[in-house]
């Protein structure tokens, strides 16, 4: 019944298909071929791994390892589970970011298991993850508490990597445009035009979260110029134009370079690569064309 009633209420979105989108806004990809000033953005997304402290200390440590003065002036974050956040944050020396998984969108209360972002500040985490499908899908996260999340960390002083994307049954219906409108719009409510600097999107095409599928680089770039009109719609071209907008989907080593040479990719959210320290440390160092 979730699907049918969101398949209707995007069906009823007026030219909001995943490439109709992309006529109305062709001028954001051209103007943003022009913009140099993102700088790329690699991160990493642990998810409910690894199982021990020692193992997190090891792998944020080898990961920290692959970042050298060759390395291409990005910024690099690690995304862990909350009891592994300080241990990480210890053995990667400075030498890149590491962020929550997600947040509770409550400053304190009875809310058994949560964790605020009063708490990830004060043990130094300046990122952290909302809307990603998995909280959507498996814990029922509603694009009503992703925004909470989002104007929580951001009322925090914090910065927020919102997450969005289309299932496979969405995407073969050229629904890809009207999901990340929909997932755009209510989760950067109440997010005012100086605060989207604080505001990182990663879109994530469900269907290639873990499946080793991975959408082609004009595939990727099509629905990031899709993303960047909407934010044009949303605020203006500066925020358009600024703000990062990073792919996620089973990113690889082999895949990395594609990616990044597209105008509109500005870094990746990286799962299931991100717990190999040599495959993540590739994804780190790719190569610019």
């Amino acid at each position: 019944m979730k699907l049918l009633s969101a398949t209707i209420l995007l069906g009823s979105l007026a030219s909001t298909t995943a490439f109709g989108l992309l006529n109305n806004n062709a001028n954001v990809a051209s103007n943003s071929q022009l913009n140099m000033a993102r700088k790329p953005f690699i991160s990493g997304n642990w998810k409910l791994n690894p199982q021990t402290k020692d193992e997190a200390v090891t792998l944020a440590a080898d990961i920290a390892s692959k970042i050298t003065d060759k390395s291409p002036e990005a910024d690099v974050a690690l995304f862990v589970p909350y009891v592994f956040i300080e241990s990480a944050m210890g053995a990667t020396k400075d030498k890149l970011m590491v962020g929550a998984e997600g947040v509770c969108p409550e400053i304190n209360g009875a809310f058994t298991g949560a964790v605020s972002t009063g708490m990830l500040d004060s043990v130094g985490v300046k990122w952290a993850l909302a809307g990603h499908s998995e909280r959507r899908v498996i814990f029922g996260e509603s694009d009503e508490y992703i925004n909470g999340q989002c104007l929580k960390l951001i009322e925090q002083g914090m910065s927020v990597m919102l997450c969005i994307g289309e299932s496979e049954a969405e995407y073969e219906q050229d629904l890809a445009g009207a999901v990340c409108a929909v997932q755009l719009k209510k989760g950067l409510a109440g997010i005012s035009k100086e605060d989207m600097d604080r505001v990182a999107i990663a879109y994530e095409p469900v269907w290639a979260i873990g499946t080793g599928k991975v959408a082609t680089p004009e595939t990727a770039q099509k629905v990031h110029s899709i993303c960047r009109g909407i934010l044009k719609d949303m605020y203006d071209d500066e925020v358009a134009d600024n703000t990062r907008i990073l792919y996620g989907g089973s990113v690889t080593p082999e895949s990395v370079d594609d990616l990044m040479a597209q105008p509109d990719i500005d870094g990746a959210l990286v799962g299931g690569a991100s717990l190999d320290s040599e495959k993540f440390g590739r994804i780190i160092n790719f190569e610019t064309k």
